[in-house]
This record gives structure tokens, sequence and C-alpha cells, in this order.
């Protein structure tokens, strides 16, 4: 499972997400929001989804629209412990 942040420039590459710093976040703050680019697979957002909701994690993505053309969205996910 290869992650990316959603970007935040048009013309820059998005920047990989790696699991140990979203485990890291989620434990020191308790409940973290992350924003992913559109370039990642929805399987791999499934397969994040059931990683952290089979160590007892909530879990929470959307899709969000910021233009009106059909790829200008990102996905947004809430984790909790």
């Amino acid at each position: 499972m290869e992650l990316k942040f959603a970007r935040t420039d048009l013309n820059v590459k998005p920047k990989k997400a790696e699991l140990s710093k979203i485990e890291a976040a989620l434990e020191k703050e308790g409940s973290v929001i992350f924003y992913f680019d559109r370039e990642n697979s929805h399987k791999d957002l499934l397969e994040l989804q059931d990683y952290f909701e089979s160590k007892g994690k909530s879990f929470y993505m959307s899709e969000v629209k910021y233009g009106l053309a059909d790829n200008e969205y990102m996905y947004q996910v809430h984790i909790m412990n």
C-alpha cells in the first residue's frame, strides 16, 4: 500500500504518506484528519481502513470536491481512537 497526501500546489507531485507517521500522529493526538490525493487507489484506502479498524480504531473516509471538474477531488480520512 503506497499512499500519497493531497498536494498543496497543482503543479507539484504529492508527498508519500508513511504508515508509521500516520500511526504516530494518531497515538499523539488521539484523533487525526488526513487528506489524500486523488492519485491513490480506492483499494489502497480501503486497505488502510481495514488496517486501522483491525486495531480497534474508528475510521471515516469521504471524497471532498474542491472544483467543478471531475478530477478535482481528494479523500478526507478521519481516524479516531
